[in-house]
């Protein structure tokens, strides 16, 4: 639990990434990991098998949904553009934070109360264009004092919380610090396993707005093998009741991880996913089978790396994506760090061309 607070109240918007980095690469090289990075942001954690053995990716992006400042009015408040998708409808009157060169400045995004608005008004979302971000300050020289400039990122303020059962997890950022502690927590599990594999976790860049930092690294690596760890959609909820039934995109929370039959990105290799599904039912790992009607994962991109690499994406099923708050069930989790562990510990050069060439 440690783990996954300290990576989902580290604050890191596309293209600024720095804070998941660090923090992934300090604990990688106490898990006695190499380390290496693209050009971009992305970082890279090594553990050594055999000289010819497969190399095997498993990628969580870095990245999560937020902002960035483009403007302060002259009454300073802050406007702002979105980075990534988020849905205008989530965003009033929540706190946000913004990361400046001086520090930490916290700010809410403005909201008009009902009293004042019209019935027209209040029949219709509010665009995102149109919001602000009220700091608490009487004019612009106050915001620039405080060290806010253009191009600083805003990220959600939600504190990790344990709800519930305690299998219930909240917080911001699920997406995808979960896929991170999912490459950390393999890597410490690999430090006490025999295998002939490479191994590389990846914490990648700017997946949300392009899977970016996905294509540098796999071009780095050329992985025999690579597996995006995202989130996933979970419809488990009053207003997803009729999803669930109907579409095999609605999944449920605490019934295991979600194997990706395709998004909009990647149709998953097929070997390969059969190869998952029988290590997961081996293990009596419980696993569910899904797709994504829109959006996609890192697996895309990883998959077209120089002569082409067998990718699919394993997702976590989640809760609330892509807003202030999101979810996810424990022992889903749980019971991805498994299955990627045990998925290393079995993989090999033969099955691996088995795999390819299938």
């Amino acid at each position: 639990m440690k783990l996954l607070k300290s990576l989902t109240e580290l604050n890191g918007v596309p293209g600024q990434e720095g804070e998941v980095k660090k923090y992934m690469e300090k604990l990688g090289k106490s898990y006695q990991a190499e380390v290496s990075y693209d050009n971009i942001g992305s970082v890279i954690l090594k553990k050594s098998g055999l000289s010819d053995g497969p190399r095997i990716a498993i990628a969580g992006h870095m990245d999560e949904v937020g902002f960035m400042v483009s403007r302060i009015t002259k009454d300073g408040f802050i406007r702002f553009i979105p980075l990534g998708g988020w849905y205008s409808q989530v965003l009033l009157a929540h706190e946000v934070e913004i990361t400046t060169k001086k520090g930490k400045v916290l700010g809410v995004i403005g909201s008009k109360p009902p009293h004042i608005l019209s019935d027209e008004d209040r029949q219709k979302p509010v665009s995102i264009d149109s919001m602000f971000i009220d700091i608490g300050v009487k004019n612009k020289e106050e915001a620039v004092g405080l060290g806010i400039t253009v191009g600083d990122m805003i990220t959600p303020v939600t504190k990790f919380s344990m709800l519930g059962n305690g299998n219930y997890l909240m917080a911001k950022a699920w997406d995808n610090r979960i896929g991170c502690a999912v490459v950390l927590e393999v890597l410490n599990n690999l430090q006490n396993l025999k295998h002939p594999n490479n191994y590389y976790g990846i914490g990648t860049v700017q997946e949300e707005v392009g899977c970016r930092g996905a294509k540098t690294t796999a071009n780095m690596i050329n992985p025999d093998i690579a597996i995006s760890v995202d989130v996933g959609i979970a419809n488990d909820i009053p207003a997803g009741e009729s999803d669930a039934l109907n579409d095999c995109h609605g999944m449920e929370m605490g019934k295991g991880p979600q194997i990706l039959l395709s998004d909009s990105g990647l149709i998953g290799h097929r070997a390969l996913r059969e190869f998952v599904i029988s290590v997961a039912e081996e293990l009596k790992i419980p696993y569910q089978i899904t797709f994504l009607k829109r959006g996609g994962t890192d697996a895309g991109p990883m998959s077209l790396a120089h002569d082409g690499c067998p990718s699919m994406s394993l997702c976590i099923p989640s809760r609330y994506i892509h807003s202030h708050t999101s979810m996810i069930h424990k022992e889903d989790y749980l019971n991805t760090v498994k299955l990627v562990t045990a998925l290393i510990e079995r993989l090999d050069k033969k099955t691996v061309n088995a795999i390819t060439y299938n």
